[in-house]
């Protein structure tokens, strides 16, 4: 048999070689969405998440893309065309929130930080008295940086707090509830 795909060892932060386990796994017959073997994997998969994530919203659900399609999700389910979003800006990703936001039609107010420093959360409650939305990222993947997100929970007021972490999920203590992030 030819080999359509040479076989590599990929160590960065994704895509990463599966676990063999993961693997077998695709060889297995498909469920259907509506199997009930199905739903209760799911529903165990979802109580999963939800202790991984910090939260006891029903709502939490797994996404089969990548960090960046759950970003674009986050904001295209929850900004309209005219809503304003002030969003902290220490690094690539972002930037790439000020991006989508704007391709979603809100009013994008950027506060911008040296990159590699924490959001100052001092500085995005002063950049606008009403924001819809306030978004930012946990774990800057570009650079590194924490940022303290239960600080933005303090100031959000009726805001929206989206929160990436794609980062940070997995790798150190992510609290959705406790910090008032809305979307993750």
């Amino acid at each position: 048999m030819t080999q359509i795909v040479p076989v590599r060892h990929l160590f960065g932060p994704g895509p990463c070689n599966p676990y063999p386990e993961a693997t077998a796994a695709l060889g297995l017959p498909l469920l259907g969405h509506l199997d009930p073997a199905f739903i209760a994997r799911m529903d165990r998969t979802c109580d999963g998440l939800r202790t991984l994530w910090g939260t006891e919203n029903s709502r939490t659900l797994p996404i089969s893309a990548t960090g960046s399609a759950g970003m674009e999700a986050s904001f295209v389910n929850t900004v309209k065309a005219g809503d304003v979003a002030v969003i902290a800006v220490n690094g690539l990703f972002g930037e790439r929130m000020c991006e989508v936001a704007s391709r979603a039609g809100a009013e994008v107010v950027r506060v911008d930080h040296e990159y590699g420093t924490p959001v100052d959360a001092q500085r995005v409650a002063d950049a606008h008295p009403n924001p819809t939305v306030i978004a930012a990222v946990h774990a800057e993947t570009s650079t590194g940086v924490i940022s303290d997100m239960a600080a933005l929970g303090a100031i959000k007021g009726d805001a929206l707090l989206i929160m990436d972490a794609v980062t940070s999920i997995g790798g150190m203590p992510v609290k959705v509830d406790e910090w008032g992030v809305d979307v993750a």
